[in-house]
């Protein structure tokens, strides 16, 4: 099994492939509206999230900037990651979405920035690609990845461009753990980030034995014992929560670690299958 458990420090921040520093735990803004983004953003960055994620996709690039500099924090102790979005693929409406996503921040660069979906039959996202590593060169972003890549789509960019992407942000949990997906990464320096987290999508994850039992044992709620399953996994996390006391409980799990049988028992809840979309489909 490959849990990182006991090797590493998990508060500790991970390190991609090209070289940049990247918390393991992450606030993420998927379904948050532009003015509760400002909020909640605030509040996470407050109570010690350092890494906030968020996408043109969304709609709360502006919020989610602003809440960045009411902060008091130094830019440089907010990894901050955004999306390009499908219908901006292509060199030149790649260049041009990435300077508007920097204007609603409110910032002269991001550390990681995303292709948000591969869109094959679009056919062009080694060439937005391409458009992201010089951006990179320029120092407007300081990361390049990609979000919802299959290992097909990843080969073709390495084969063309020569270079692995920093970061794939795909869904992952336990109902669909990509174990051979997270091999297949960590054999090409690929970090693994994972979005729907909780696999929520369903509601019942959280109440499975195999999680309540863990809660029992560690007393941790179950959003926290799952949260440790991805960072024992490797994988960086970004869950999502409008109240603040469960955004000061998601970043609670660096007390305690999961047993290799919990690990176990939750890595066979797996169903193999996706909760979103088939990125392969041509859906997006």
């Amino acid at each position: 099994m490959d849990t990182i458990a006991g090797m590493t420090d998990l508060s500790a921040p991970i390190t991609l492939n090209d070289g940049v520093v990247m918390p393991r735990i992450g606030y993420g803004t998927y379904k948050v509206g532009d003015d509760e983004a400002r909020r909640t953003v605030e509040t996470a960055l407050e109570l010690g999230y350092r890494l906030v994620d968020t996408a043109e996709m969304y709609g709360n690039e502006t919020g989610v900037g602003r809440a960045v500099a009411n902060s008091g924090l130094a830019r440089g102790d907010v990894f901050l990651t955004s999306k390009l979005w499908n219908d901006h693929h292509g060199y030149h409406k790649a260049r041009a979405a990435l300077e508007s996503s920097l204007e609603r921040l409110g910032t002269d660069h991001l550390d990681l920035f995303m292709l948000h979906w591969p869109s094959p039959k679009q056919g062009l996202y080694v060439e937005t690609f391409q458009a992201l590593l010089e951006a990179k060169e320029e120092g407007l972003i300081r990361s390049a990845g990609v979000s919802n890549f299959l290992p097909e789509h990843l080969e073709q960019v390495h084969a063309e461009l020569g270079v692995w992407p920093s970061v794939n942000q795909v869904e992952l949990h336990p109902y669909f753990n990509q174990a051979e997906l997270r091999a297949w990464h960590a054999e090409r320096g690929i970090t693994t980030e994972s979005w729907g987290p909780l696999g929520q999508r369903t509601g019942s994850l959280l109440h499975e034995p195999a999680v309540v039992e863990a809660v029992t044992a560690h007393e941790k709620t179950a959003a926290q014992v799952v949260i440790r399953w991805h960072l024992q996994h490797g994988c960086v996390v970004i869950p999502k929560s409008s109240h603040a006391e469960r955004i000061a409980e998601n970043l609670a799990v660096f007390d305690f670690a999961l047993t290799d049988e919990e690990m176990a028992r939750i890595d066979a809840l797996d169903t193999g299958e996706r909760q979103g979309i088939d990125p392969g489909s041509g859906e997006r």
